[in-house]
Order: structure tokens, then sequence, then C-alpha cells
């Protein structure tokens, strides 16, 4: 019994030195955990503070780009106007029936053909006008045969006055006679020319030298005044583009302003010049039509539509290749060589726009130092180390 009793208290006696053990253990571990924690923001504290240090050295020692940079200066630019339109005949001559027609007996051209002037186009059937002529023909040798006979009889009579067979009454009488068929003798010939001159108005005639551009009458055809159409010239070849522009760019434009105009469908470029600028603009489109004048050529077919680049003058500014421009949305910017050889951004209007380059109209000197290239890969402010290029002389 003592034994167990001795068993007993000695287990109670050991449990308060297990207890504080584990007591101990624990307190190692947080302690252990501050201890790495502590250490852990000491050591972010000390990276961050030198990272601080050495970024402006980094800074400092990061390379500047080369870029290359050029001072425009100002030139001497055409201003271009483009401009679409319509081809035209210049001088459109609608040609018809003059005379009082009948039925169409042939048709001597064809479109494209050139005429002259006065060149019958087409006949028309004259056989009862003939027949009229020739019935006036003889009419007026009846008249002439009557204005002979009164001659005759007027002249005996003058012969035999002075032997006082014949009164002066008498002579008075075969005078009027005599005077009476010559005029019947003129107004039969007047007759005969008046239907001659009717029977030439039957045929259809080009009324000027030019180029048949339609035709549209057929042989059989009965035609007369009230018949429209038959034939359209282009007077003397001559050709038209009737360009459509803003009121804004016709205040700009001169007559004999030089122009080149590309058809539809084609790479050739014909060269004409401004004849006529429209004197009025229409209310609703705000445009009005100038005329660029054009020699014939197969491949200007009146009714196409074209385009043309229209030179209405020309002024001084800067000019810069394509590169040297940028864009965004606020518009159109290069960059240019500030103090400190840092790019500043420079907002710009455009001008003409050629193989040579681009016009700067507004926002340039032309004694500015303009970033030619790479200006996408630049931030306003940045510095660069610049290299000087003169620009290429256009």
């Amino acid at each position: 019994m003592n034994y167990e009793a001795g068993g007993i208290g000695e287990e109670r006696l050991a449990l308060p030195h297990l207890e504080s053990g584990t007591r101990r253990s624990r307190r190692r571990l947080v302690i252990g955990a501050l201890a790495a924690l502590v250490a852990v923001l000491l050591g972010w504290w000390w990276f961050a503070g030198h990272s601080k240090k050495d970024a402006p050295q980094a800074e400092a020692t990061q390379p500047m780009p080369n870029v290359t940079v050029t001072v425009p200066g100002r030139q001497v630019v055409d201003r271009l106007i483009s401009a679409t339109g319509t081809l035209a005949a210049r001088v459109d001559m609608p040609v018809g029936v003059a005379g009082e027609g009948g039925r169409i007996t042939q048709v001597l051209v064809q479109p494209g053909q050139w005429v002259r002037a006065g060149q019958v186009l087409a006949t028309v059937d004259r056989s009862v006008q003939a027949q009229t002529a020739e019935s006036l023909a003889a009419q007026i040798k009846v008249a002439q045969a009557d204005a002979q006979l009164a001659q005759s009889e007027l002249a005996r009579a003058q012969s035999l006055v002075a032997r006082g067979f014949v009164s002066r009454a008498d002579i008075e009488t075969k005078t009027a006679t005599r005077d009476a068929a010559l005029a019947r003798v003129r107004v039969a010939q007047a007759q005969l020319a008046q239907q001659r001159a009717t029977n030439g108005r039957l045929d259809i005639r080009a009324p000027a030298a030019g180029l048949v551009l339609t035709r549209q009458v057929e042989p059989g055809q009965i035609v007369s005044a009230g018949s429209g159409t038959l034939f359209r010239i282009a007077k003397d070849g001559q050709l038209e583009m009737r360009a459509q522009l803003s009121e804004a760019d016709l205040a700009t434009l001169h007559i004999g302003a030089p122009a080149q105009v590309t058809p539809v469908g084609s790479t050739e470029t014909y060269t004409g010049t401004i004849w006529q600028v429209s004197p009025v603009i229409d209310p609703t489109t705000r445009q009005g039509i100038a005329r660029v004048a054009l020699s014939y050529a197969p491949g200007l077919r009146p009714g196409g539509f074209g385009s043309a680049t229209i030179h209405s003058g020309a002024t001084v500014a800067p000019r810069l290749p394509n590169s040297a421009l940028q864009s965004d949305e606020s518009g159109n910017f290069v960059y240019i060589l500030g103090p400190g050889d840092k790019v500043v951004r420079r907002n710009v209007k455009i001008g003409p726009v050629s193989d040579t380059g681009v016009a700067i109209t507004d926002g340039l000197t032309g004694s500015e130092k303009v970033v030619m290239s790479a200006g996408a890969f630049l931030n306003p402010g940045q510095k660069i180390k610049p290299v000087l290029r003169p620009i290429a002389a256009s």
C-alpha cells in the first residue's frame, strides 16, 4: 500500500516539471519567429534605401539614343488642289434637222469620225422637192421668153415713132410690158433659188469641224424639225474636265492654271489648263465648277469620270519628310530639339503632300531642329544625342 501511494505521489511531483518545459519551448518558438520577422523587415528597409540611392546613378549612366535631326528651312511649295469631275466636250454641238425633214436615205458618218464644216452627215429623200425645182426652172424660161418678146416689140415701136406710125402712149405701154416681163423673170429666179436652198437644207450637215460623238438616226427614219438631236459633235475635238471644287478652293484659282487629269481606269495623265472658273456657287453643295481645257486624246472619253491635280500657285513654307510627322487624337505633330537636348512636341498643320515631302503651313518657322525619324520611340522631355543632317534638296 505504501509503495502504491509513494508511486502516485512521485507522478504528481513530476507533472509540474513537464508543464514548465513545454512553456519554455513555446516561448523559444515565439521569440524565434519575432526575431525572423525583425530580420526580414530590416533587410527590406536596407534594400529599399540602397535601391533609391542607386536609381539616379542608373539613370545617369543610361546611354542617350542617337537621333537624326534636321533644320528644314523654308522652300517654295506648289499649292495643289485635288478634284474630281466629268469629262465632256468643251463645245458640244447638237445637230438636228434644219429644213422640213423627210425620210433619211443615207447616214454617212459614225461616232469617232472627224468631219469638216459643212460636211453632209446624212441625206433626206428629195424626190418631190427636185420636181418642184425643175418646175420653177421651167417658169424662168417662160418668163425670159416673154421678156425677150416684150423687148423686141418695144424696139420695133421705138423705130416707128419718128415716122409717126406709133404714138408716145404706145411706147410707154410697151415699155411697161417689157419691164413687167423682166420682173417676172427675177421673181421666177428667186423662187428657184429659194427652192434650191430648201432642198440643200434637207441634207443634215456639220455646223463646224469637229469630232462626231453620238449618232441617233438610221436610214429609213422619218425626221422633222421636232425630231431633236440626231448627232453630237465636239467642236474642233476640244475636250474639258468639269472639276467640282469647294468655294474656298475656287477662290485660289486663276485662268490659265495648269492641271493634270487622269481618267478613271487609266494610268495615263493628260495636261490641261483652267479656262473658266464658275462665277456662281451651288447654295446646296457649296461647290462650283472649274473647267479644265484638254486637247483631244483617244483616252479621254466624254461622259467619263476623272481626277485632277490643279496647281493653284506657290507658297514659301518648311518641308519635311513623311517620317518626321506623327499623329494622334490631338492632330499632327513633330518633335523638335529643345533646351538641354530634350525633345519637345510641336503641333503642326500640313499642306500639300508630294513625293519630296510634306509642306508645313503652321507650327514651324523652319529654323527649328526637327527629329527626322524615330519619333514614335521618343517621349516629350526625353534627352537625346542629336545628329544633325541637312535635308535633301527637292
